[in-house]
């Protein structure tokens, strides 16, 4: 386990813009190794306690940045998704963080977050990023795509809200993948559809029988994902350089 008072957020250079990580003005955080390849990690700020669980290599140049919904958890949807998807990406080297919210329902600060989430990954070497976000988390994700730009490979919704959405085209090019269930309880499938039109882009797949949850949809999920994830960060930085 490591304790580091004060830091990731340092006040950075005077004169210069601050970084995510810098901003949260973190008090200390916590490292601890809960089993090989899996790392929990905790910042302590003024304005809550930020949680990350980091799945693969800790210099990964590729890393997967994984929400919730508007309550926050680490587990997402179908029934531990985002837990399956860290452990299958660890084996390509890829690395996955799941980010509980300091403030849940927050969109600002949840993006924030997420994009803290990614400065301490760039600081260890990571490179490209795909964002993924369930329900209120499509949202973060698309905010945090925007933020990371160029660094950003791909942004992933699952169940997502539109609120938060609407300057979505601001995501440019990035491949955009919106998942729905047509039994969706709490957000129709068309939210997705209206997401697609406000960036732009973007592919809608309507996942028969699934509701908000999606957990009659875990295999569907998994499957597609553990495609079309490592298919948009491309092979390791290392190896294009080369």
């Amino acid at each position: 386990m490591t304790s580091t008072p004060g830091m990731p957020g340092s006040p950075g250079t005077p004169g210069k813009p601050r970084s995510p990580l810098e901003l949260l003005e973190s008090l200390a955080m916590e490292e601890v190794e809960i089993a090989p390849g899996l790392v929990h990690i905790e910042m302590y700020t003024m304005h809550g306690l930020l949680t990350l669980i980091w799945h693969g290599p800790h210099d990964a140049d590729r890393v997967v940045l994984m929400s919730g919904g508007a309550m926050g958890g680490l587990l997402g949807p179908a029934g531990g998704l985002y837990h399956d998807l860290g452990q299958h990406f660890a084996a390509m080297s890829i690395g996955t963080i799941r980010v509980g919210y300091r403030k849940p329902n927050d969109l600002a600060r949840c993006a924030h977050d997420v994009a803290a989430a990614a400065d301490l990954a760039s600081r260890r070497g990571a490179r490209r990023f795909v964002t993924v976000g369930h329900s209120f988390g499509g949202a973060v994700a698309i905010q945090a795509g925007i933020v990371l730009a160029q660094h950003c490979a791909g942004v992933v919704t699952l169940s997502t809200q539109s609120a938060g959405c609407e300057d979505a085209a601001a995501l440019g090019d990035t491949p955009l993948l919106l998942l729905h269930g047509d039994a969706d309880e709490l957000l129709p499938a068309e939210t997705s559809t209206m997401v697609q039109m406000l960036a732009g882009h973007g592919e809608v797949v309507i996942l028969a029988g699934a509701g908000h949850l999606l957990t009659q949809a875990h295999d569907e999920l998994r499957d597609r994902l553990t495609a079309w994830i490592p298919e948009k960060l491309g092979a390791p930085v290392s190896e294009n350089a080369s």
